[in-house]
């Protein structure tokens, strides 16, 4: 599949304060890629930059095979985002705004766009009359994540999009998600770090860290390079006996089984021998998201670098101007 998100050897400095420090990232053409790191790590940088809010120090950029920052109106008819931090018209109500963005995308006010914007306000339980000033945290980030969705787009650049949201409204948006990719094919670039969100989503990851990629693939590649963790009854077997093979790690007793953690690629050699001893209650838990998540960044995160809201805040009012003007 072709590359339809391209960063290559990426640079973006904030006075002598890197954000991103050589950035290689590649969404392929009709995939949900997870974009995992932590606050500070630069995801929202590298989404400015994608959006042509924010212009790269060095390197390259491509999405659909154009410049974002020379190309910003052009491709804004063809994207969809999702901001990190989600502000609205205080004196428009929800349901005004959602449709002031979705002028500014080059949507039309038709029937089928209304009845869309009616399907999703009802999917995530959103009152569309209220005046923008009275909306909480949560309803802010349905106005922009309707406003999204509301028009048809072929990249969804979302940043945090489920920031506020609750569970319930949390599983409509996974649920809304995998709807576009399976129908229309569409190309997705999911920042988060709700790993679980990633998770349930991703057809691949990305991890960052101070400003560059650390990890990368599917998630099955991704597991295949951490251990699996196998528990049974203690009442099977002789933990001892287990101690002295290779395949096994960090063995413990507690609460009355037997855990132990093996390389994911020698849990088939694991497997028969606790078959022929006869083990009782046998669980096998696959690595996940966040084992592979902490694998780099354990329990300390350093931030590679502040990430200013108002970085770039001259472009924006220049494409929001052009795009305003249909320039």
């Amino acid at each position: 599949m072709d590359a339809v998100i391209k960063t290559t050897d990426l640079h973006k400095s904030f006075g002598h304060v890197k954000a991103l420090d050589g950035l290689d990232l590649e969404v392929r053409e009709g995939e949900i890629h997870g974009f995992l790191g932590p606050n500070g790590a630069g995801k929202s940088t590298t989404l400015r930059i994608l959006l042509g809010l924010a212009r790269a120090s060095s390197g390259s950029a491509s999405l659909l095979g154009r410049d974002p920052w020379t190309d910003a109106v052009e491709l804004h008819r063809r994207i969809a985002s999702v901001p990190g931090d989600v502000s609205i018209w205080p004196n428009l109500s929800g349901g005004e705004a959602i449709d002031l963005v979705s002028r500014l995308r080059g949507g039309s006010d038709d029937a089928a766009y209304r009845e869309r914007k009616r399907h999703l306000c009802e999917l995530f339980d959103f009152d569309p009359t209220k005046k923008g000033r009275a909306y909480s945290k949560g309803n802010r980030q349905k106005v922009a994540l309707i406003a999204a969705l509301v028009t048809p787009a072929e990249v969804y650049l979302l940043d945090e999009p489920t920031s506020g949201l609750d569970p319930l409204m949390e599983s409509v948006f996974t649920r809304e998600i995998r709807r576009l990719a399976r129908e229309n094919g569409v190309t997705v670039l999911l920042s988060s770090h709700i790993l679980s969100e990633v998770e349930q989503l991703a057809d691949r990851v990305s991890i960052i860290r101070s400003g560059r990629i650390v990890d990368g693939g599917t998630l099955d590649s991704l597991r295949h390079l951490t251990r699996t963790e196998i528990s049974f009854w203690q009442d099977s077997v002789d933990p001892t006996s287990l101690n002295a093979l290779s395949q096994v790690h960090d063995l413990t007793v507690a609460e009355g089984r037997i855990k132990f953690s093996a390389d994911s690629d020698r849990v088939h050699e694991v497997l028969p021998l606790l078959g022929s001893l006869g083990v009782k209650g046998l669980l096998v838990t696959p690595p996940s998201l966040e084992e592979l998540f902490l694998r780099h960044y354990g329990d300390h995160v350093t931030p590679a670098a502040p990430e200013p809201a108002d970085d770039g805040a001259p472009h924006r009012r220049r494409h929001r101007s052009a795009a305003r003007t249909g320039a």
